[in-house]
């Protein structure tokens, strides 16, 4: 798939050293959701790791990150080193999350 870059994606692109490769190949492989009205898809080490097994070589675009529109056009692009760094936590964990009481509220 030959994407459609807006003019401010292809410069983030360029700048950041992102081949419309690594692009391509992270909408095509990389995990999909949709966030505050915009399509993101990620290359992870687990998409990486499940492609290489196939016989697809994804290592060197690990951690690529896509933002695009609803019509499909590309909004910018980045690499990601740290997923969690953004929160990509699943729902079901942050609901459950429970406050722990500090250790000095334990004692008698």
């Amino acid at each position: 798939m030959i994407s459609t870059l807006t003019r401010h994606a292809a410069e983030r692109a360029r700048d950041r050293g992102i081949p419309i490769d690594a692009v391509d190949a992270a909408i095509d492989y990389g995990q999909h959701r949709s966030i505050r009205g915009a399509d993101i898809y990620t290359l992870g080490w687990r998409q990486v790791r499940f492609h290489a097994r196939r016989g697809l070589d994804l290592s060197r675009w690990t951690g690529i990150e896509v933002v695009c529109a609803h019509n499909g056009a590309v909004l910018t692009v980045y690499r990601n080193e740290n997923p969690r760094a953004f929160g990509h936590q699943s729902p079901l964990r942050r609901r459950h999350a429970v406050a722990r009481p500090h250790a000095d509220s334990l004692r008698p």
